[in-house]
């Protein structure tokens, strides 16, 4: 699917702060495992005053071996499909809980460009991964623009589907 930043949709602060509440009534934690967007899910959240109460920690796999040395992804899942696929991003969220106190994780790994991208992996491919207790969801998206409207539109969608999951 091809996404886009809209004006409809709400923004980085305003999902934090529902992300946050949502997270705190059911006594949960988040953690982040980020290639592409290099920490900035993290940082959105931590823009959050208080939000040492609900966020546990983030982790910058931006390398294959910060993936596999941090995460536990394995080597031969990156060398056979690379780091851009629906593996690595389970793998990457299920390593963010695995080696986190956290019960609620995100992941992201894509080609933000704007060079990298292939025929079968274009700049703007994304992958997502997300862990909410009892199911881990991974899915792909398309979304156009520069780098930086890549990375913006990556973590608007990590943040929104956080909280369609957990609402």
């Amino acid at each position: 699917m091809t996404q886009t930043l809209s004006e409809k949709e709400l923004p980085t602060p305003v999902l934090c702060e529902l992300l946050a509440d949502l997270l705190l009534k059911k006594e949960l934690k988040l953690a982040t495992a980020e290639s592409c967007t290099g920490g900035m899910i993290s940082a959105a959240c931590t823009d959050l005053a208080g939000s040492s109460n609900w966020f546990e920690r983030g982790f910058v796999t931006y390398s294959n071996d910060a993936k596999t040395e941090l995460l536990g992804v394995e080597e031969r899942l990156l060398k056979r499909a690379g780091a851009v696929c629906e593996g690595a991003a389970r793998a990457m969220v299920l390593g963010a809980l695995a080696h986190s106190h956290a019960q609620v994780a995100v992941a992201v790994t894509g080609v933000a460009g704007p060079t990298g991208g292939s025929p079968a992996k274009p700049v703007g491919t994304v992958w997502f991964g997300f862990a909410v207790p009892g199911q881990v969801i991974t899915e792909k998206c398309h979304f156009e623009g520069d780098r930086a409207a890549v990375r913006t539109a990556t973590v608007q969608h990590a943040l929104t589907r956080l909280v369609e999951l957990l609402g």
